[in-house]
């Protein structure tokens, strides 16, 4: 005697099928905000060369392009992770995905301006231009963290510790920095 097979109760779960991964909803500016500052400091404290010839312009121009590059990538791989659907869907997403990515490169923007404008101006200290570069980062590091927590609610002291910590990123840069050269 075999017993027929459990029938799932009316208003039960549906037929088991994976679930899409959860969409991004447009650019998170946080996360570009801060990524792209972080970035442009790396790069910035990297392309500091003691005893070579400060290049102003070819600094600026590689923030950038890196810039373009991590954010190319960064949307390329949200886009493999979670694409599914018709041909023409997945590239309309695909082309969501990478425009999401524009915080990302428009925080490098004051790093580029500073080389930029220091190449303009004649300013050939390079280690003055990475050190203001990198405080100006670090505060800006340090409003991205409080500013965004005092948008989702935090109250003043623990979004002032949240930029903090932010800022710290940016300190262990400057300490790097310090270190390795």
């Amino acid at each position: 005697m075999t017993t027929p097979p459990p029938t799932p109760p009316v208003g039960g779960p549906p037929p088991h099928r994976p679930l899409p991964p959860p969409r991004r909803r447009g650019a998170d500016w946080m996360f570009g905000g801060v990524y792209g500052t972080v970035l442009s400091s790396a790069l910035l404290a990297a392309l500091e060369q003691q005893g070579g010839e400060y290049t102003p312009f070819y600094d600026a121009t590689w923030v950038l392009v890196t810039a373009a590059a991590a954010a190319l990538a960064h949307g390329y791989s949200h886009h493999m992770a979670d694409h599914h659907g018709p041909l023409a869907h997945r590239g309309r997403v695909l082309v969501r995905a990478l425009w999401n990515e524009w915080p990302l490169v428009a925080a490098t923007l004051p790093t580029v301006a500073l080389l930029f404008v220091s190449g303009l101006v004649g300013w050939q200290d390079e280690s003055a231009v990475t050190a203001v570069g990198l405080g100006l980062n670090t505060a800006l590091l340090f409003a991205w963290g409080s500013l965004v927590a005092l948008r989702v609610g935090y109250r003043l002291t623990s979004a002032l510790l949240t930029g903090a910590a932010d800022a710290a990123i940016g300190l262990a840069i400057i300490v790097a920095n310090a270190v390795i050269k």
